[in-house]
This record gives C-alpha cells, structure tokens and sequence, in this order.
C-alpha cells in the first residue's frame, strides 16, 4: 500500500505589517526630533587667481583696518572702537567709494568666537543698512521685499569688501 508522504511544515512568522511598522517609526522620530541647522556667514570667495596677474593694488585711505586683539579689544584704524562706531566707519567708507574700498579684518587666534561674530554682524549691519536704504531711495520698498534681480543690482551697488586676515604679532601661531 501506498501512503501519502506529509512533509512538516514549518510556521512561519506573519511580517506583513513589519514593514508599516518600521515606517510609521521613522515618520514619528523624523517629526519628533530637532534638526539643527548651520547658519554660517555669507561669504564670496574671491575667484582663483590668473596665472601672470598683478596683485591689485589698494589705496590705503579707503582701506578700514579693523582689529581684533586676544582680549576682545576691537580697534578700527588704530583707535579703540565700539561696535557702533566700527558700523558707522565701514558706512562711511563704502558710501564714499562703493567700489574701491576695503574693509580689512585682522584676528588674533586666541579671541573668543562671541567677540568675532558681534564685530562681524556689524559689519554686515552696516552693509545691509547701506543697502535697505538704497533700495528704499530707489525701488520704494525695503531690501528684503525686492525680487532676485532687484537684490543683485543692489548688492553690486554696495558690494561686501571684506579681506579677512590673522594679526602676524602676539598671538598669531
């Protein structure tokens, strides 16, 4: 006689809805969890030199030197300076000659990053105030309400002419 082989079968788990488990978990931690965004300064970088170019020569009365010393001290063209008056030296500079001034950074290595990014806003400050006001004057609207083009005739208007250097003397490494 002949009988019937049975195989055994194994039970298998049920993983149907593994899949939409996992994915409802990642939804919930991806919602619930905080990304923190890295806000840098804007910052063009100059193109890449040409082989054979000159250095380009600055006139030094439109150069503002701005200091900043290992104790914070901020000195703008040699003098001890406050925040305000640093933003109002660089408005004065770029309003006289938009084009060919330079506002020249040096930093000790040792200051402390609060102390750079306050003389940094300032910087900026008085640059987007330059620049508010210019759009003010001529599109009758504030800076940050013009269209794309609007800002970038604007910002060639006032360009941001920032050279950024470490102090040679003290603490320099």
């Amino acid at each position: 006689m002949f009988r019937k082989r049975y195989h055994k079968q194994i039970p298998e788990l049920n993983t149907t809805s593994t899949a939409d488990i996992s994915f409802m978990l990642l939804i919930f931690f991806l919602v619930t969890s905080s990304m923190d965004t890295e806000k840098g300064l804007m910052r063009q970088l100059a193109p890449p030199p040409i082989e054979n170019q000159q250095p380009q020569d600055v006139n030094k009365d439109l150069v503002v030197r701005v200091e900043l010393d290992a104790h914070d001290q901020l000195t703008c063209d040699g003098k001890s300076a406050t925040l305000e008056e640093l933003a109002q030296a660089v408005t004065a500079m770029a309003q006289v000659n938009r084009m060919g001034h330079v506002v020249s950074i040096q930093v000790d290595r040792s200051t402390t990053y609060e102390a750079y990014f306050r003389m940094q806003d300032a910087i900026v400050g008085a640059y987007h105030r330059l620049r508010d006001r210019y759009a003010q004057e001529h599109y009758g609207r504030p800076y940050h309400r013009l269209s794309a083009d609007e800002r970038t005739l604007v910002n060639d208007y006032y360009p941001q002419r920032i050279s950024e250097s470490p102090i040679e003397k003290g603490g320099a490494r």
